[in-house]
């Protein structure tokens, strides 16, 4: 559980989060198990959340503004890395590999959260390489995870309501305080335009024998990436600004699994297995987390764009919302 820095939450303030997907799940664990009575409200289950197709390895990407981001995924960590010693949580501590094909000089913006960084020397490196990064960082199986997240939200005697909402109004008329935690669809039940697409394809394979991630951040081709999963890899990617189509591509599926064999030369040949394309949420102004009064006298902390660091800003900004609430609550909800 992650320390909210609030105690004894009042035990009649229903919350009723509207989104089910990791940020969702993961906010009204973190208020359940504050003492807050929530619900969900979501049009879709996780299953069939963009969650679902989250490469998930822990990881500040496409998320902003920086320091607050860097603050969120330093508290996030160790949460995960507590859950990898649990095999039905999906999540797993492996090591990563970045590569650049050029000298690195600046140490990363991001290097404080990853005490064990180190450069691998060139010598140790494939073909056409020049330097690294090398850590451990946890990896999430998102299928297993969001299952995981559920039943514990469903344990603590939480319910997931499957309904379409049109207007942050409707769950403000049956609870004191809503979270939104909806991602691209604030674009419509927040007005917030400023969240846009970043489309995200991958092609899962089996796996050769691969138990590290690697990633390729210099690739001319886009942005290249392999994360382990349980029996298989996810092989990836795409970022691809401004694009709402999430029917995978095969020719640039072909090229994802082209570029991926430039790292291990055995993916050339991989039995692919599955095709996903999803869109990550990716807000330029920043994470929005913050509390709004909503026209009738309700109250709505709202936790989305957070871009393709979802599940590594999770319990950060679960945390940093749950505060939020609670401030809320102590005032009266309304």
């Amino acid at each position: 559980m992650v320390d909210m820095g609030r105690s004894g939450a009042l035990p009649d303030t229903s919350v009723i989060v509207v989104g089910c997907g990791v940020v969702g799940l993961t906010t009204a664990i973190t208020l359940q198990e504050a003492g807050f009575a929530v619900r969900i409200w979501s049009a879709e289950p996780p299953a069939d959340t963009t969650s679902i197709i989250a490469g998930a390895t822990w990881f500040p990407y496409k998320a902003y503004p920086l320091d607050r981001v860097l603050e969120w995924a330093r508290v996030s960590k160790p949460v995960f890395v507590e859950m990898a010693a649990d095999p039905a949580t999906g999540v797993a501590v492996r090591d990563c590999l970045h590569l650049y094909r050029d000298p690195v000089d600046l140490v990363p913006w991001w290097a404080s959260t990853v005490p064990d960084l180190r450069r691998v020397p060139e010598a140790e490196l494939p073909d056409g390489f020049r330097d690294s990064y090398f850590f451990t960082q946890p990896v999430i199986d998102m299928p297993i995870y969001l299952d995981y997240l559920l039943d514990r939200f469903r344990a603590g005697g939480g319910e997931v309501h499957l309904r379409e909402v049109t207007s942050l109004a409707e769950p403000a008329e049956a609870a004191a305080i809503v979270v939104n935690c909806t991602g691209l669809r604030a674009r419509e039940l927040a007005g917030d335009t400023g969240v846009v697409p970043v489309r995200g394809q991958w092609v899962r394979v089996e796996n050769p024998g691969i138990d590290r991630c690697i990633a390729d951040f210099d690739h001319p081709g886009g942005v290249t990436y392999v994360i382990p999963r349980l029996g298989s890899l996810l092989l990836g990617g795409t970022g691809d600004e401004n694009a709402w189509d999430t029917e995978p591509d095969p020719r640039v599926a072909e090229e994802i699994v082209a570029r991926c064999a430039e790292l291990d030369p055995r993916l050339a040949h991989a039995r692919v297995l599955e095709h996903r394309a999803g869109l990550r949420p990716v807000r330029p102004a920043g994470v929005r987390l913050e509390e709004e009064a909503l026209p009738g006298g309700g109250v709505c902390v709202h936790n989305y764009g957070h871009g393709g660091a979802g599940v590594t800003l999770s319990w950060g900004c679960a945390a940093e919302a749950a505060r939020l609430v609670g401030a809320a609550a102590d005032r009266g909800g309304r």
